[in-house]
This record gives C-alpha cells, sequence and structure tokens, in this order.
C-alpha cells in the first residue's frame, strides 16, 4: 500500500521550498562543477589505472564489511539504549557519538595506539594470530568502522524506541519467547530504519580519509590514492579518479535507495 503523504500550508511550501532549494544548490553545484570541468581522456585514463580501480574496489569491500559490522555490533547497543533503563545510559549515549566530534586525524592517532604494531590491542593480536592492523586492510575496516558506528546505533536506537513495546508483549504472550519475538515481531517492523543506519554507515566508511590514512596509509583506498595523484600530478588526475570513485559510489546507492522505496511502494 503506497504511503499518503500529509499536505503542506502553501506558505510553508514556498518558504521551505526556497530554502530546501539553496541547500540542494549547495550540495549539487561543486559535483555538477566537478563533472563539467572533466577531461574524457583523463577520465579514461584513470578508469585504465590499475591502482585507481584497486583502490576502488579496496574502498567498497572495506565499507561493506564495515556495514556489515556496524550492524551487528551497532543493533544490540541501539536496543539496549532504547529499551532499557539502567545507570549510565545517557554517559553511553554520549561515548556513542564521540567520533562524530572527534577529528578523524585525532582518531587515526589514538587508533594507531590500540592497534598499531606496539598497540595494546595490535601488539598481543599480531604475536597470537598474525593478524595485523598497521598498514592493511583490516586496519582500514577498523578506522572505517570507528568513524561510521553512531550511525548504525542511533538510528537503530530511535526505531527502537519509536516502535510500540505492547506489540512485543502480545507476541510474548502468545507464547513465543524473547528470541522469537525480536525476530519475528522487532526487527520486521524497524528494519528500514536498520538498514538505513547500515546504509549510513557504509556511506560514511567509503568517505573516511583522516583515520584510515595514519593507522593505513596502504593499501590505499580511494580517498587516499585521490589525495596520493593530487600530490603527485596535481588536479587533472585526482579529479579523474575523483568522478570515477564519485560514479561507481552514487550508481551503488542511488540503486539501494530505489530498491528500499519500490519495497515500500508495495507494502
Amino acid at each position: 500500500m503506497a504511503r499518503r503523504l500529509a499536505t503542506t500550508p502553501r506558505g510553508l511550501t514556498v518558504v521551505f521550498s526556497a530554502a530546501g532549494g539553496a541547500a540542494l544548490l549547495f550540495v549539487v553545484l561543486p559535483l555538477v562543477q566537478l563533472y563539467a570541468l572533466q577531461d574524457p581522456a583523463a577520465l579514461l585514463h584513470a578508469a585504465g589505472d590499475a591502482a585507481v580501480r584497486a583502490s576502488v574496489a579496496l574502498s567498497l569491500e572495506a565499507a561493506l564489511v564495515t556495514a556489515l559490522l556496524a550492524g551487528a555490533v551497532g543493533v544490540p547497543l541501539g536496543y539496549l539504549l532504547a529499551r532499557r533503563a539502567f545507570r549510565g545510559r545517557s554517559l553511553i549515549e554520549g561515548i556513542v557519538d564521540v567520533p562524530l566530534a572527534v577529528p578523524h586525524t585525532v582518531v587515526g592517532i589514538a587508533l594507531l595506539l590500540v592497534f598499531g604494531r606496539t598497540g595494546i590491542i595490535g601488539a598481543p593480536v599480531e604475536a597470537a594470530t598474525g593478524l595485523r592492523f598497521w598498514g592493511t586492510a583490516a586496519g582500514v575496516v577498523v578506522a572505517m568502522l570507528y568513524v561510521s558506528l553512531p550511525y548504525a546505533v542511533d538510528t537503530a536506537r530511535q526505531a527502537f524506541a519509536a516502535m510500540d513495546p505492547e506489540l512485543e508483549l502480545v507476541s510474548r504472550t502468545l507464547g513465543a519467547g524473547a528470541w522469537r519475538t525480536f525476530a519475528r515481531v522487532t526487527l520486521p517492523l524497524c528494519w528500514r530504519s536498520i538498514v538505513a543506519g547500515m546504509t549510513m554507515s557504509g556511506a560514511r566508511a567509503l568517505s573516511e580519509f583522516g583515520a584510515i590514512v595514519i593507522l593505513a596509509y596502504y593499501p590505499m583506498t580511494a580517498p587516499v590514492k585521490i589525495y596520493d595523484l593530487f600530490l603527485q600530478g596535481g588536479l587533472r588526475d585526482s579529479a579523474a579518479a575523483a568522478v570515477l570513485f564519485l560514479t561507481v559510489t552514487l550508481a551503488i546507492f542511488v540503486g539501494l535507495r530505489l530498491l528500499v522505496n519500490r519495497r515500500e511502494a508495495v507494502e
């Protein structure tokens, strides 16, 4: 069943449309300019560069892993914050949002002290398993997860808090256990917000630069590679790689949005 939208008074529509148009122009104009000034030859060169393609592929793969991990650990935490009253809950909610406020170069340094060669986690993990975070794809995922986790936690928390708990109580009174109720009642009602939060985490992970460049400069993700091209060859090569990366990521996220909207329209 299609969702019906509420009507808006004409005065609000005019004023808000002007403000919204300015916001959209602010977002779109730099991207339009980026595309408009591209040399087709430079784009073809960037697309044919194996290092650029590898960096884009690494970014996409690491962001996908990050989104899944953010959902795996963020959704349970969001549920607890929404449904359980306990001492220190406000403090935990504040801690969850810390990565949104801390400069990401600072995040990178802090992560290096924990997951680096001599870090309190990095050193024993490498000694025990051989897994190294500094300068590896694992380090890329760690950096991405740190900066993107708040999106998964906060959207899940808001979704669980907005849901009527009476629906879960009805399920429990009908004999369903806690896990069955969560799987058959809670998740189906909150899945859109959970998926949206994981998607936002993935999008934020894709764009991360500051934390990654300190913890795991190599292997290069797309943002790091674009920065490296800018340092080596200036604006021409880096802008072409940026357009290539932006086109791939926009296609993915627009496709995901269309799929979600189509499912919502059917339901």
